[in-house]
């Protein structure tokens, strides 16, 4: 945590007193910049350049309770090798599983430079004591992740107990040892922007290196509008302390264009230095085949047969 907030996170009043004390968000006017922004198109040398960097950015995911060994080789496969016919695809950014599912996709991905990351701390819903989800990181970690996921708990957080969502964001942080940490917040069950912003900030002084969007499991999960507002909130962080938080929207992310639009968001918002994986994640399962279909139509001028990505 920076030592710039120590005194924000010294009690609950003092947290509740910053976090409530940040500016109003402006719902009209976010909406209105997100949708103008999704407007601009890109073509040709620009399409192919956005194209290979969202490839790249891409958490390759399966979180179903029917995953199996045999899913997540084939997942850890294709995110080392997305196209068998064009060696000079890039790879992904990681692939996104279970713990349970950790050591399978490590031995999967060995030597590629794909991360592991995992989902904890009982998600989805995150409804669990916080011994349980401490040791479900740990599981995590020890069985190699590189990244954990953690969701936070939503019922404190709108309960207004804003220093248990600190404070358990600060202990998983510590569980992660060396592992990079996504906080998400379930975007769609905190109903407002305001709670959004408020949200972004405890998961950054709270230790996060990366805000997410969303687990993927609920109704509206990534938004333009609420990618936005976090990208605004990682730059004015950065602005405040030096810090860089990178940002992770998940689900609903399907096609080419709106994974441009999302990098657009990126470069206009928080700027360039969050166009590199390091920073910035697509949490997405058919959002890569949809990527490399459109690579494949720049490359030959026409769109593959059905049987060109295999289906996740």
């Amino acid at each position: 945590m920076p030592t710039a907030f120590a005194d924000v996170t010294a009690s609950d009043s003092t947290l509740r007193r910053f976090l409530h004390g940040l500016p109003g968000v402006d719902a009209v006017g976010l909406e209105a910049r997100a949708a103008s922004l999704g407007t601009r198109s890109i073509k040709t040398t620009a399409k192919a350049y956005a194209i290979d960097l969202a490839i790249s950015m891409i958490d390759l995911t399966t979180l179903e309770g029917a995953d199996t060994p045999g899913k997540v080789r084939a997942l850890g496969a294709k995110a080392v090798n997305p196209d068998p016919t064009d060696r000079g695809t890039p790879r992904t950014a990681a692939v996104c599983v279970y713990p349970d599912m950790v050591a399978t996709a490590k031995e999967a991905v060995a030597g590629s430079g794909v991360k592991v990351a995992s989902v904890a701390t009982a998600f989805p819903a995150g409804r669990a004591a916080i011994e349980v989800k401490l040791g479900d990181v740990r599981e995590a970690v020890a069985a190699g992740a590189d990244e954990i996921d953690m969701v936070i708990d939503r019922g404190a957080f709108l309960s207004g107990d804003y220093m248990t969502v600190f404070e358990q964001i600060r202990a998983v942080k510590e569980a992660c040892g060396s592992a990079r940490l996504k906080v998400i917040f379930e975007t769609g069950e905190l109903s407002t922007y305001d709670n959004i912003k408020r949200a972004s900030w405890i998961g950054m002084i709270a230790g996060a290196d990366f805000i997410k969007t969303s687990t993927g499991k609920v109704g509206v999960n990534a938004t333009p509008a609420n990618t936005l507002l976090m990208l605004e909130a990682v730059r004015d962080f950065r602005a405040q302390t030096g810090v860089q938080i990178g940002v992770k929207p998940a689900g609903g992310i399907r096609s080419t264009k709106d994974a441009v639009k999302f990098l657009v968001l990126v470069n206009e918002t928080a700027g360039p230095d969050w166009l590199d994986n390091h920073w910035f994640r697509f949490g997405a399962s058919s959002l890569l085949n949809d990527l490399l279909m459109q690579r494949q139509k720049l490359a030959t001028g026409r769109y593959s047969g059905p049987d060109y990505v295999t289906v996740d």
